[in-house]
This record gives C-alpha cells, sequence and structure tokens, in this order.
C-alpha cells in the first residue's frame, strides 16, 4: 500500500468549492482501480493550502490507472479550477508505525 500526497494550494475565497468538489469526488476514487480511501486535510496556519491524502495498491494504479481514466479529467473538472498552482504530488510508503 502507498499513500499519495498532493499538496495543493487554492485560490483565496475558493475554499468553501474547492472542499465541496472534493466531497462530491468520493465516488470518483472510490470506483479507481486500486484506491483503498482518501481523505483531505486542511492547513490551520495557510488555510488556502490543503493536503489530500489517497491510499493505492500501487503508484501504478494511480499514475497509469486512474491518470490515464476519464475519471481523472471528471476529477479535474470539480476541482481545477480552484488550484492557485499545479498540486505538488508525492507517494509516500510507510516504514515504522508508532503506535
Amino acid at each position: 500500500m502507498i499513500t499519495e500526497i498532493a499538496q495543493i494550494d487554492v485560490k483565496p475565497g475558493m475554499e468553501a468549492e474547492f472542499e465541496a468538489g472534493v466531497k462530491n469526488a468520493a465516488p470518483i476514487f472510490r470506483r479507481a482501480k486500486g484506491c483503498r480511501g482518501m481523505a483531505l486535510q486542511r492547513s490551520i496556519e495557510k488555510p488556502s493550502r490543503y493536503r489530500l491524502f489517497v491510499n493505492w495498491e500501487t503508484v501504478e494504479n494511480h499514475t497509469v490507472d486512474f491518470r490515464g481514466s476519464p475519471d481523472f479529467q471528471e476529477w479535474r473538472k470539480l476541482v481545477g479550477h480552484c488550484f492557485a498552482a499545479a498540486p505538488d504530488v508525492e507517494h509516500v510508503s510507510e516504514v515504522v508505525k508508532g503506535f
């Protein structure tokens, strides 16, 4: 299992619209091949900054299967207009679980 972490800065004043778009996109992620869950967190210090966490079985489920699907285009239609800049995306795997 890997986790995609996307840091997303949205245009000021579009936070509520962005959050609604992510909520409406949940079914898109639910049906994506290899997707095992997603969550959105908002920065306290920088309220226009979010981090989207998506759990995938493999990196390719995200980079090939999802990004190459029509659902990716639908996802971008729901939220892309809110982006202040392109999201910064990386993939991580858990190496230590404290508790």
